[in-house]
């Protein structure tokens, strides 16, 4: 996957690998005829998940702020089907930081402890592996500018150094 700085197998990766948790909640709708979560949710929910953690940490308001973290490139790799009504969480975690750009990678696996208190098996396993970046964009001019000073901050709490 591009950007994919890890040299493990990706699908090596754990919940423990990433520095922040979201849990995240699917709905009946979110099944495609297939039965599992269609692609585009996938997407949704890591978008969902950045934004609820950046909102739950830093004054953010996309409709007066100076700045905006705008979507410039995203992928994902699925590696097991997940459906409504399975207990999600997306972990979180920042693989680079430019002046203007911040990498993410985004793990979706079955929500451990919801799970366990149902009295279901865990599945540690991860179901997909999201690669997104954000470019903050000056709101009046749509150009790039440097992340913000409180973003910034927030942003290192969740990086990973990896290995070359």
């Amino acid at each position: 996957m591009p950007g994919t700085p890890d040299p493990r197998d990706a699908r090596d990766l754990t919940l423990a690998d990433f520095p922040v948790h979201r849990r995240v909640t699917t709905r009946w709708s979110d099944n495609d005829m297939y039965g599992h979560l269609n692609n585009a949710v996938y997407y949704e929910l890591f978008d969902s998940a950045i934004n609820g953690w950046q909102a739950d940490h830093v004054a953010i308001d996309p409709l007066t702020d100076a700045t905006q973290g705008v979507v410039a490139e995203s992928g994902c790799a699925f590696y097991a089907e997940v459906a409504f009504p399975a207990p999600l969480v997306v972990g979180i975690r920042v693989t680079r930081i430019g002046t203007s750009s911040v990498t993410y990678q985004l793990g979706l696996f079955v929500d451990p402890e919801r799970t366990a208190r149902s009295g279901v098996a865990p599945d540690p396993a991860i179901k997909a592996l999201g690669h997104w970046v954000h470019v903050e964009i000056d709101a009046a001019t749509r150009r790039s500018t440097p992340i913000p000073d409180h973003l910034r901050r927030l942003m290192e709490t969740a990086v990973v150094p990896v290995p070359a």
